[in-house]
């Protein structure tokens, strides 16, 4: 059965997120929405409010990641920002929202995790 991907935000030249699109069509997942970075550019403030309704954050830059409870310990909107934003000012590419959990870069384990795949 494919995965539901409700939002997926990335730049189409981008290499890594290329890599998360692979691993998407490899397992099948539907995207409801997906979001060209080059036109329409998400800052800061906009990348705080997709956090509304999401209980996880998951950030990763390749083998590193990181995870946030937004519920039970959430951290203030810097140490957000830091993991969200990437160096343009924007919205790190590739992202994605899966049920109440949000991610943002890429790495084949954390998205196997993410998706329940096995």
């Amino acid at each position: 059965m494919p995965k539901k991907i409700s939002w997926r935000y990335h730049r189409p030249a981008c290499t890594t997120c290329k890599r998360a699109q692979a691993f998407l069509d490899e397992h099948s997942c539907e995207v409801a929405v997906t979001i060209n970075s080059q036109k329409e550019r998400i800052g800061p403030a906009d990348a705080l409010k997709l956090l509304d309704g999401v209980r996880r954050l998951v950030a990763m830059k390749g083998k590193n990641v990181v995870e946030f409870d937004l519920v039970k310990d959430r951290p203030d909107d810097e140490t957000l920002l830091k993991h969200l934003i990437g160096p343009t000012g924007k919205l790190r590419a590739p992202s994605i929202r899966v049920g109440d959990t949000f991610a943002v870069g890429f790495n084949p384990e954390s998205y196997q995790k993410i998706l329940g795949i096995r």
